[in-house]
């Protein structure tokens, strides 16, 4: 997953946050995508700059010590074709807000490299970081947050 925000106009900083996981329900025959929950270690932030990494981790960003994972549930998909608008529920900070990804079907088949079907689908979505009262700097650095997931998901 990757998030990036404005910084006073003049850049488009990103980061990414590793170690991403959870679980997709899709039908390849229909290609009706029915549950993404995603649960994202905020800890594993990594902006290219350790100490910004660490003031990430802090009370006034995410919290990693108190509230290690945020995580993402859908609430309904609808499906056009290839795309999908996943609503679902963001949990940063034990806080709650709704949120939109809109995702493209990437592909869905037999991954030769893992031996074993696969699904990728690439989303994106814009949050406000202070709905999770992440607002420290508003509005020098943007409150929009805009979040890039890339996930290829293996059948059990």
């Amino acid at each position: 997953m990757v998030i990036s925000w404005n910084h006073l106009g003049f850049s488009n900083p990103t980061a990414s946050l590793h170690h991403v996981d959870g679980t997709v329900k899709f039908d390849p025959a229909t290609k009706i995508l029915s549950l993404v929950d995603i649960k994202i270690p905020v800890a594993s932030i990594d902006t290219g700059v350790p100490a910004l990494n660490k003031e990430f981790g802090q009370p006034d960003y995410f919290d990693a010590e108190k509230y290690p994972v945020a995580n993402f549930k859908s609430t309904s998909i609808e499906m056009n074709g290839d795309k999908y608008d996943v609503r679902g529920n963001l949990t940063i900070k034990s806080i709650t807000r709704p949120v939109i990804l809109h995702a493209t079907l990437n592909k869905a088949g037999f991954q030769a490299m893992e031996k074993k079907n696969a699904v990728g689908f690439n989303a994106t979505g814009v949050i406000k970081r202070s709905d999770f009262k992440i607002d420290k700097y508003v509005p020098y650095v943007s409150d929009n947050i805009t979040l890039t997931v890339s996930s290829e998901a293996y059948s059990d």
